[in-house]
């Protein structure tokens, strides 16, 4: 962090049009005109305020992120920092180091969001109605709620009453509310552009006796293709992470060697080097798109959003984590189990087999797959693998499966056609990363003093990231190489001993050192 002085004027082009306060970071939403460049992150600070500094100096420092939503919109993550408010971005003059004085502010302007207390996503679905996805509400998981109490507010400015167009909710669950899309607003959004995104309509949800959600939702109209044609994809996956950059590449290239053909990967906050591993992956040909997700504690939002937009494209979507590996004992694929299924059945539950640090102190070099080999005896929980055709209008899911539509069946398959490997318990200084944030919104954060004896815990630790001085021998009741000794035979170059993810992530650690 610098001091910075220089005189301030705003750009009469590029404008900050909203903030939205994480409890972490600042989320600025930039936006442009038509055929401007956008920026980059060099090209950026982030300028503090500080208001017990008499002598005008302000602070800086270099944006998070810089993530490019459409060719109009950028939203740059600044983080937020106890000496000072974020004021405003700072336009370099040069992208090469410090600025010279002769760079451009951009005004933090007066529309600041909670991100507690906000709408901040909307689709149009095929039925016309819009989905809005909202925090502030506190509804009960697995619960639907009274739509009575809730409406569906549409505007440009919520502050002018008399311009806003109001619509019925018609389900209200979690964290998710649908309604019917008025006509006039419909209409617009069809005639929508990406270079007018900014003219675009926003959507909030007005409770009663609670008034109306701040708002940053803008709706997205999804493709309007008919429930029973064919699917480009049989199967695809949608997975929500922070800072999983070094795990991304195993956990893609093995699930592309077992029948999975998409991968959705929802990214909530990341700053390791996340983009530079899915363009990796891209060149080698994954079918893999990474969407910025960063709101906080909407886990089942960020599951039931992607369901959405896989639906079309997508037969079957699996939703588990990157630390989750399917395992087929008996060396069938996703495809063999599949082919199987029944039109009624519409979800799939798998048994998760939860893995120790199997005597590590360091992250194996050979991934998960093959370095950890030690697990508890009984199974905890389960993940499903579902038809997004047949999930329920309210989108009810507690992240390990959804509701389905009336006329549709899940089913739990036996462990030794499939069940997921799930390395839980990895060495300390990976596993330590779950006490930052839960992504999940109905389950405690592990600081918090809150069911402390929840099996979403580990066993002993309480609410502090202390490593027991024992962690590497623990959750070590059954010796399981199973998926360990398929990998190795199926994967491992003969000339090298080599893992294909192994060989690919040495170039991407390469090029990051080469460029720092």
């Amino acid at each position: 962090m610098e001091a910075i002085t220089g005189e301030r004027f705003t750009s009469p082009e590029i404008s900050i049009v909203e903030t939205v306060n994480l409890p972490d970071q600042v989320l600025l939403f930039l936006y442009y005109p038509p055929s401007v460049p956008l920026f980059t992150q060099d090209d950026l600070h982030c300028v503090y305020l500080n208001s017990t500094d008499l002598t005008g100096l302000k602070l800086k420092l270099r944006p998070v992120a810089v993530d490019t939503e459409s060719l109009t919109r950028q939203i740059v993550r600044c983080s937020t920092d106890p000496r000072g408010t974020i004021g405003s971005l700072l336009v370099k003059s040069n992208s090469q180091g410090d600025d010279d004085g002769g760079g451009r502010y951009l005004q933090v302007g007066p529309i600041q969001h909670r991100w507690d207390y906000l709408a901040y996503e909307a689709l149009v679905d095929r039925d016309n109605t819009t989905i809005v996805f909202v925090k502030g509400f506190n509804l009960r998981s697995e619960k639907i709620s009274d739509p009575s109490r809730f409406k569906c507010v549409y505007g440009w400015d919520f502050s002018k009453p008399k311009q806003l167009i109001t619509s019925e909710a018609l389900i209200a669950a979690q964290e998710i509310v649908r309604c019917n899309t008025p006509l006039s607003v419909l209409s617009g959004l069809h005639r929508q552009t990406d270079n007018h995104l900014l003219d675009s309509v926003k959507v909030s949800i007005r409770l009663k006796g609670r008034g109306t959600l701040h708002s940053v939702a803008r709706p997205v109209v999804l493709p309007v293709v008919g429930p029973n044609r064919k699917r480009q994809h049989e199967m695809c996956v949608c997975t929500m992470l922070r800072n999983q950059a070094g795990f991304l590449r195993e956990w893609v290239m093995y699930h592309g060697g077992v029948g999975v053909d998409r991968w959705f990967i929802y990214d909530n906050n990341s700053d390791d080097e996340i983009v530079d591993v899915v363009e990796s992956l891209l060149s080698q040909n994954y079918n893999i798109s990474r969407h910025l997700w960063p709101w906080v504690k909407t886990q089942e939002a960020g599951f039931a959003h992607c369901a959405m937009r896989a639906r079309d494209t997508c037969e079957w979507v699996g939703f588990f984590d990157v630390d989750e590996f399917l395992h087929f004992p008996h060396e069938l694929t996703m495809k063999d189990i599949l082919e199987e299924q029944t039109s009624n059945i519409a979800e799939l539950r798998a048994l998760c087999y939860s893995f120790g640090p199997s005597g590590h102190k360091k992250v194996p070099a050979t991934g998960s797959m093959v370095g950890y080999t030690c697990r508890l005896l009984a199974p905890e929980r389960h993940k499903s693998i579902v038809r997004p055709e047949a999930l329920n209008a309210s989108l009810i899911n507690v992240v390990h499966h959804f509701h389905l539509k009336q006329g549709y069946e899940s089913i739990l398959l036996n462990a030794s056609i499939m069940s997921f490997n799930h390395y839980k318990y990895q060495v300390w200084e990976v596993f330590k990363q779950k006490f930052y944030r839960r992504v999940a919104t109905f389950v405690a954060d592990w600081q918090d003093e809150q069911n402390i004896g929840s099996k979403d815990r580990a066993p002993g630790l309480g609410t502090k990231p202390v490593e027991p001085p024992d962690w590497s021998d623990r959750f070590c009741e059954v010796r399981d190489t199973g998926l360990k000794d398929q990998v190795i035979r199926k994967y491992r170059d003969p000339q090298t001993g080599l893992l294909p993810w192994q060989e690919k992530q040495s170039e991407i650690e390469n090029k990051v050192l080469a460029v720092r």
